[in-house]
């Protein structure tokens, strides 16, 4: 049985590699507040910025806020995986008062980090923002230095390339750590299609989609669980790959059917309530013809 992201070598698209992007391993110097000196930002911002710091400082002092001082960087982690998901609901929400109130939120998670991590002199948040400013300097040197790079998919093979040499990888595929199994998907894939791997067209997932669907049937025939979960993993896999071919995020796909899917089943109850019954309770008979009903009266939004 073939991997799920294995298509024929026959319909492998050749795709450049991440070789002569950067000609120079060692790009000339540059001075960054001359390179940043056009570059207008919000009033104060740092002033603002720095105010922050010093309000989550107070909160953790000896004397600040019970709750805030009780917390360790292991109980708040989880709180940083919470606010990043809500704040992808609000980006998708288009609500952009609630994005900025969100975005909020998740910085706090940063700021709060690197506040328990000084107490510990681990680093601190100065750290946190030279490492990342030092990060995006050396990884766009088409931009502060004399690489070139014209298209989005030129800059991602340089960002990968040097990313690759700083961490001495010497692959541009991994496993990534803590991503959701449908994120992990998406980047997996789009390491291999920037390195030629990948159909020329949807044509060829579909085609893998449909062989990934008998094998299931096969497993599911055979009962054994081990290649139930198996076969069942290589459709998943085949799936995100069919929705990156056809342009869609799959995540958004899913939670836009996951959302249609609660707001016709609370269509069914609060119509089961009018008839004077319990919708738990009615046949499957009955909840099919609300279900039908559901998707006549409260059809998919956009």
């Amino acid at each position: 049985m073939s991997s799920p992201d294995s298509p024929d070598k026959e319909e492998l698209r050749q795709a450049p590699g991440p070789a002569d992007l950067i000609e120079d391993e060692e790009l000339p110097a540059v001075d960054l507040t001359e390179a940043l000196a056009a570059v207008e930002i919000p009033d104060r911002l740092g002033e603002r910025f720095e105010t922050l710091a010093r309000v989550m400082a107070r909160l953790r002092s000896p004397d600040g806020c019970p709750w805030d001082l009780e917390q360790t960087a292991e109980k708040l982690s989880r709180h940083m995986l919470e606010e990043a998901y809500e704040t992808v609901e609000a980006i998708d929400s288009g609500e952009w008062s609630h994005v900025a109130e969100e975005l909020g939120d998740l910085l706090l998670q940063i700021v709060f980090q690197s506040q328990i991590a000084e107490e510990h002199e681990r680093f601190d948040l100065g750290t946190v923002v030279d490492g990342i400013t030092a990060k995006l300097e050396r990884r766009h040197p088409h931009i502060f230095g004399e690489a070139f790079a014209d298209t989005p998919e030129a800059v991602t093979v340089n960002w990968e390339r040097i990313k690759r040499e700083q961490e001495g990888k010497p692959s541009a595929i991994g496993m990534p750590g803590g991503l959701p199994a449908m994120m992990a998907a998406i980047k997996v894939q789009n390491h291999a299609a920037r390195e030629g791997f990948d159909w020329p067209d949807a044509a060829g997932v579909f085609a893998k989609l449909d062989e990934e669907i008998a094998e299931l049937h096969e497993a599911r025939a055979e009962g054994r669980t081990a290649r139930i979960e198996h076969e069942l993993g290589d459709m998943m896999f085949t799936l995100v790959n069919l929705s990156r071919h056809l342009g869609v995020d799959p995540e958004q796909a899913l939670r836009r059917s996951s959302t249609e899917f609660v707001r016709r089943y609370s269509w069914m109850e609060e119509e089961a309530a009018k008839q004077g019954k319990d919708l738990a309770s009615m046949s499957l008979e009955d909840k099919e013809r609300l279900w039908q009903a559901a998707k006549e009266k409260a059809p998919r939004t956009g």
